[in-house]
């Protein structure tokens, strides 16, 4: 178990070296999206290991929370670059 959570904790850094560093916005929105997927995973690794199901609500707003921020960054970009033509 503990090298699951090394290998986590190693891909989270480099995660937030890229939301931190990324050249565009574009980049660090990519970036969160991983990093919110990380979580989902250490949540669901939890789960399995320790054998319960209460982190599926977190596991669901954290889902959800990507989707919507992915969608208001799409929108964002989209709207900056309609009005730069």
């Amino acid at each position: 178990m503990i090298a699951i959570y090394a290998v986590f904790g190693i891909a989270a850094l480099l995660i937030l070296w890229r939301v931190i560093v990324g050249p565009s916005i574009l980049d660090r929105a990519v970036a969160s999206d991983v990093l919110l997927t990380l979580v989902l995973c250490v949540l669901g690794a939890d789960m399995a290991i320790n054998h319960h199901t209460r982190s599926l609500p977190a596991m669901l707003i954290i889902a959800a929370v990507g989707v919507f921020g992915s969608i208001a960054i799409a929108r964002f970009v989209a709207r900056k670059d309609n009005t730069g033509q």
